[in-house]
């Protein structure tokens, strides 16, 4: 019986949390279409795998070369497309982050098979239907794919990764040749920030500042707020990314990251649409704003109008209060 196949990601050997993601949303579609989940990751020797029968993988290949450790966009789409080619599959699961955005595409284009990106929901109803937003996220779109196999990528913490454990058979496959001359692109180097925080992308709180803080020293506030959560990533706003405050790497909105944490909270942020576009998906969405006619408190399940340097130092203390650190 045809199955789905999970797309994992790894990052310097070990799984990304965004894989326990992929794999929990292939097993939800799985149990609609009646099929077995089966897992693919490509990277260097040596990953840690051991977490994919704790999410429901039932088999897992593992292609591995040295010169894998980061993503080749040529040599990671063949294997997965041999691999499509080899099994007997439904559709392709994998995550819209800044590697599958890349993948996904290459995978279908190969495949000549369709592919639905940044899906917030997946369900088996007369073939697949995938629920997608539109319009910087005014709107969701419903696509029912009729064709198989497919390719679906999901966006990150939109699907909470639920354990569903399963025994899981893993065959290594040694890739014969890595990146070399043949291949048109090839990633060299990746750069990591300077600062050892979360990615904004992957983190399950989100703190965003805006130009009401004025100046980028004051982003030692939203830092602050980011420390007392522990588990929290700073996020920025196009105009202060500008204007040289954050990296771009912390930028949320339609030019920066999308993100769906489960708690997003900006902080002097108006709520440009562009902005919207990157965060209106997130689980809970807190705003604190001294403009009570802030586009921001619109889409906000609680606002916070006053000054954001008398409120932000009380509610960092009140975090810390409840985590009793």
């Amino acid at each position: 019986m045809p199955g789905v196949l999970a797309v994992l990601e790894q990052r310097d050997g070990a799984l990304k949390k965004v894989s326990h993601e992929v794999l929990t949303a292939a097993c939800g579609l799985a149990s609609g279409i009646g099929g077995a989940v089966e897992a693919i990751v490509v990277g260097p020797p040596g990953i840690d795998t051991d977490s994919v029968g704790a999410f429901g993988g039932e088999k897992l290949f593992v292609v591995t070369h040295e010169d894998f450790k980061l993503y080749q966009p040529e040599p990671y789409a063949a294997a997965v497309v041999e691999r499509v080619k080899s099994g007997d599959y439904t559709a392709v699961v994998l995550g819209a982050t800044a590697m599958g955005k890349d993948l996904g595409p290459r995978i279908a284009a190969r495949l000549a098979c369709p592919l639905a990106a940044d899906a917030t929901a997946i369900e088996a109803n007369g073939g697949i239907k995938v629920t997608r937003p539109l319009y910087s996220g005014k709107a969701l779109s419903e696509l029912t794919i009729t064709s198989t196999p497919c390719v679906i990528s999901v966006r990150p913490n939109t699907f909470t990764a639920k354990e569903n454990a399963r025994e899981v058979s893993v065959e290594v496959i040694q890739a014969p040749d890595g990146p070399n001359a043949a291949v048109r692109a090839r990633t060299v180097v990746v750069k990591e920030p300077e600062t050892a925080r979360l990615d904004v992308a992957e983190a399950a709180v989100v703190v965003s500042g805006g130009r009401g803080l004025k100046e980028s020293e004051n982003f030692k506030l939203v830092e602050d707020l980011v420390d007392a959560f522990g588990n929290a990533a700073v996020g920025a706003s196009r105009a202060v990314v500008d204007a040289g405050w954050r990296p771009h790497s912390d930028q949320v909105g339609q030019t920066g990251k999308t993100v769906s944490p489960q708690l997003y909270v900006a902080i002097g942020i108006s709520g440009a649409i562009q902005h919207l576009a990157g965060m209106r998906t997130s689980r809970v969405i807190v705003a604190i704003n001294k403009d009570k006619e802030a586009p921001i408190f619109k889409v906000a399940d609680y606002g916070i109008v006053g000054d954001l340097f008398e409120i932000l130092p009380r509610l960092t203390e009140e975090v810390i209060k409840a985590r009793g650190t």
